[in-house]
C-alpha cells in the first residue's frame, strides 16, 4: 500500500510552497515542527512573522505593476484590517511595511496612540474608522483628531453618524469624512442588503444636504465591501460596476472625492488545491476601475484596501498530538487530540471553515481514513473533511502521532478570548512568536503560556 506522502502526492502534489518532508518529518518554511514539539508541547500554538511582511509586499507590488501596466492615474494604499489580529507582535509586523490601518471599533484608537507615543507609528498615518460609532469610538476619534492625526478618516456607516461629528469638530483644516455603502448581498443571502454603511440611493441626497457646505468636512472616501470577498464572479464584478459608478456620479458634484476603499476579502490558502490567480484579480480590478471611470469621463480614484485575513492567515498554526485511538464501528476511526476545535479553532465549528491540515511525523507509514476529535465533551467538536474531499486522511500507525492545522492566524485567538474562559474549561494554548534573524536563523518567543488553573479560577471568581 502507499505511504501517507506518496498517497498526498498524487491526490494534491505534494511538496508545496511552505512545505517540505525532510526525514519522515513535516518542516513549514524551513522551520523544525517536531524540534519546536519537542522544546514547548503541544497542543502548540505558532506565529512565524515574516509571512505577514512577505504577503503585503506581494500585495503592493500588485497592485503597483497594475496601475503601471493600465496607466492608471490613481495610487494605491495598503490598510491591514486589526480586527484580524489586534496582537502587538501582529500589528508591528505589518506596520514595517510602510502600511495604514483599517479599525473597526472603539479600543482600536488607544491601541494606535500607544503605538505613536512607542514611534511606531507617526500623526501622519492614514486610519480609516469603520464600523457603527459608539459614544466611546467617536469620542476617541474626536480627541485623536484634535490631537494631530490628520489623517483619521471616519466612515460613517449611517445618516445619524454625521450629526454626533458635526456637534464635536471645530478645526483649522476640515476633517476628512468617508462614506459606506450598503452592498446588496448575494442572492442566496437571508438579506438583500448588507446591514452595514447607507444606502445607494440616499447618499447624493445626503451629500447635498449635509456635507457639501459644511466648513468642517470634506467627503475623501466611498467605501464598500463584499460580504462573499474578492471572487472572479458576475456577482462580484456586477457590484463593483455599480459602486464605481456612484463614485463617478459623486465625484462630478464634489471634487474632493479621490478615493474609493474597495474593502478587503482577499482570500488565503486554506486547502492544498487552492487556486487562486492574484495577479489577474487585481489587475482586472484596476482596469475596470479604470475603463468605468473612462465611460463617465472621470479621473481615476486613489484605491485602499483593507486586507486581513490575506496578511495574518498564512502565518500562524496549531499543533496537536493523538493523545487516543477510537474505533467505534466498523467504519468509523476516530484520532482523539490534545485540544478542541471549538476552543483553539472556532471558525471550523462556527462557519465549517477548512484549514490546511497535515501530520507532522509518520509520513513513511500507510493511510487510513479517520475522524478527529476535539478533548471537549461536544458532539460538534470534531474534524472530519478537508475543502478539496469529503474525507480526512493521516499515517496509520500505533507510534505517537502529532498533526497541525496551518494558516490559521486570522481571527482564531480573538474569536477564542485568548486568556479568557473556554468550553469545558480548557486552558489557551503555549503561543510562540518566532522571527527570522539577519543571518537566517529563528528567534524563538514565548508569547504565552498555557493557561493555569489558577487564572482561570481568578477569572471565574472563585479567588481573589
Amino acid at each position: 500500500m502507499q505511504s501517507y506522502q506518496e498517497f498526498l502526492d498524487l491526490s494534491v502534489g505534494f511538496p508545496q510552497d511552505g512545505f517540505e518532508i525532510i526525514e519522515d518529518e513535516l518542516f513549514f518554511n524551513d522551520l523544525n515542527l517536531m524540534e519546536m514539539i519537542e522544546t514547548y508541547g503541544t497542543p502548540l500554538r505558532f506565529t512565524y512573522l515574516p509571512i505577514i511582511s512577505k504577503k503585503i509586499q506581494q500585495a503592493k507590488l500588485m497592485f503597483q505593476q497594475a496601475i503601471v501596466k493600465n496607466n492608471y492615474r490613481g495610487t494605491y494604499k495598503y490598510c491591514y484590517c486589526t480586527k484580524s489580529s489586534h496582537f502587538k507582535h501582529i500589528v508591528e509586523e505589518a506596520l514595517r511595511n510602510d502600511i495604514h490601518l483599517e479599525t473597526s471599533s472603539a479600543f482600536d484608537m488607544p491601541m494606535i496612540d500607544t503605538l505613536e507615543k512607542k514611534g511606531v507609528v507617526s500623526k501622519d498615518i492614514t486610519v480609516i474608522c469603520n464600523g457603527f460609532k459608539t459614544f466611546q469610538y467617536k469620542q476617541y476619534i474626536i480627541d485623536m483628531l484634535h490631537d494631530g492625526y490628520k489623517n483619521i478618516i471616519p466612515v460613517l456607516d449611517n445618516k445619524e453618524e454625521f450629526n454626533i461629528f458635526d456637534d464635536e469638530i471645530e478645526m483649522d483644516t476640515p476633517c476628512n469624512l468617508g462614506i459606506r455603502i450598503a452592498a446588496e448581498e448575494q442572492p442566496d443571502s437571508q438579506f438583500y442588503t448588507s446591514r452595514l454603511g447607507i444606502r445607494q440611493e440616499d447618499i447624493i441626497d445626503f451629500y447635498y444636504n449635509k456635507i457639501e457646505k459644511n466648513p468642517n468636512f470634506k467627503l475623501k472616501l466611498l467605501h464598500f465591501f463584499i460580504n462573499s470577498g474578492i471572487s472572479d464572479t458576475p456577482y462580484y464584478w456586477n457590484e463593483l460596476e455599480k459602486y464605481v459608478t456612484l463614485y463617478c456620479k459623486l465625484k462630478k458634484i464634489n471634487p474632493d472625492l479621490d478615493t474609493l476603499d474597495i474593502g478587503g476579502g482577499m482570500p488565503f490558502k486554506d486547502s492544498l488545491v487552492f487556486d487562486f490567480d492574484y495577479e489577474y484579480m487585481v489587475n482586472e480590478i484596476v482596469s475596470r476601475i479604470k475603463e468605468i471611470c473612462a465611460e463617465h469621463d472621470t479621473i481615476e480614484p486613489d484605491i485602499i484596501t483593507e486586507f486581513g485575513k490575506y496578511t495574518v492567515a498564512e502565518a500562524s498554526g496549531i499543533l496537536y498530538k493523538v493523545l487516543g485511538r477510537k474505533q467505534q464501528n466498523d467504519r468509523e476511526r476516530w484520532l482523539m487530540l490534545d485540544g478542541s476545535f471549538i476552543t483553539n479553532l472556532p471558525d471550523v465549528w462556527a462557519l465549517n471553515q477548512k484549514y490546511i491540515l497535515l501530520p507532522i511525523n509518520n509520513w513513511d507509514s500507510e493511510y487510513e481514513r479517520v475522524n478527529l476529535g476535539g478533548i471537549t465533551c461536544d458532539g460538534q467538536d470534531y474534524y472530519n473533511q478537508e475543502a478539496h474531499m469529503n474525507s480526512v486522511f493521516m499515517p496509520k500507525t500505533r507510534k505517537v502521532q502529532y498533526l497541525g492545522f496551518f494558516n490559521t492566524g486570522a481571527y482564531q485567538e480573538v474569536l477564542s478570548g485568548y486568556g479568557g474562559i473556554h468550553h469545558c474549561l480548557l486552558p489557551s494554548p503555549k503561543h510562540v512568536i518566532i522571527r527570522r534573524n539577519r543571518d537566517e536563523t529563528f528567534n524563538f518567543e514565548v508569547f504565552g503560556e498555557e493557561q493555569n488553573s489558577k487564572q482561570v479560577l481568578k477569572i471565574l471568581g472563585y479567588t481573589t
